[in-house]
């Protein structure tokens, strides 16, 4: 998740009547930026002509056909109402692969790539390790570290059993010859889940406040709630899962969490109050915290 929030007009998406007419893609961006930011204009050019980037830049003159000029005018209309890019399209790049997104996961952003970077600093390259992802969402987390270390076990879980579908279709498209690697369970936090302990437990749960305004602006109106807001500062997910986390790594094992960009401290907390060692908060590209970790004492 993150606090960063893109500013859209709201509204609710009708289906305007649509006079077509021939325009070429140059012209349709032109149009569209009249309406939508031109990166967003850009990007849903691009998925309503199943192209690239490149092919736009070099064939500015291509016209479009008549369902192609359709079906960029329902994409611009829709985010001119407010919906994220990543629903109106359907998937979002997310460490070098692209994941299908619905309105059930949460879309994953820039900063969490961080969490993963951590994970696989502490994760073996070339023997098996076991790790934990809570609230795999679309499963990112999950895949793009099984994309890494392909030797590594992972259990993915979720509360939501619409969001362990995608996962699991994220999983099977994008890894699959591997997919076998990681099993997903429906569970809240550790609920189900046996005594098993892992090598590693990664999150990247809830952790906005109940009542923080940004849940009632731009993409954040769109996104599952329960998957953003945790109690009154932000931090109820994640100090559910520091105090249980111990008890399920192996000694030596390391639990990761994403948080808020002014929780660094509380997590830091959290996890010394838990008995961790070696705990850390890590910055992103912005210089803003957002990854605490911490080490289960070796016995």
């Amino acid at each position: 998740m993150s606090e960063a929030v893109i500013p859209a007009k709201a509204g609710i998406h009708s289906h305007v009547p649509y006079e077509i007419t021939s325009i070429n893609i140059a012209k349709a961006l032109e149009q569209a930026r009249r309406e939508i930011d031109s990166v967003d204009a850009r990007v849903l050019l691009q998925h309503a002509l199943n192209s690239n980037r490149a092919h736009l830049s070099a064939h500015p003159e291509r016209v479009l056909t008549e369902a192609e000029q359709q079906q960029f005018h329902d994409y611009v209309a829709r985010r001119k109402d407010g919906e994220p890019v990543a629903y109106v399209i359907g998937e979002r790049e997310f460490f070098g692969l692209n994941f299908k997104i619905t309105p059930a996961v949460l879309i994953p952003r820039p900063e969490t790539e961080l969490l993963v970077e951590q994970a696989l600093e502490r994760l073996p390259e070339h023997h098996s390790a076991k790790l934990l992802d809570l609230g795999t969402g679309s499963g990112t987390i999950a895949i793009a570290i099984a994309e890494h270390r392909s030797l590594a076990k992972i259990t993915a879980v979720d509360a939501s059993e619409n969001a362990l579908i995608i996962a699991k279709d994220n999983a099977q498209r994008l890894l699959p010859d591997r997919a076998a690697s990681i099993t997903f369970i429906q569970s809240d936090w550790f609920e189900v889940l046996q005594n098993e302990r892992f090598d590693m437990i990664v999150a990247n749960p809830p952790y906005i406040a109940d009542d923080d305004p940004h849940l009632a602006q731009g993409d954040l109106r769109f996104e599952p709630r329960e998957a953003l807001a945790a109690g009154p500062r932000g931090l109820s997910a994640l100090a559910h899962i520091a105090r249980n986390a111990a008890p399920r790594l192996a000694p030596g094992g390391w639990l990761l969490l994403e948080h808020g960009y002014d929780q660094g401290t509380a997590c830091r907390d959290l996890l010394t109050a838990a008995g961790f060692s070696s705990v850390a908060t890590h910055k992103d590209l912005a210089g803003i915290d957002r990854v605490t970790l911490g080490q289960c004492h070796v016995s």
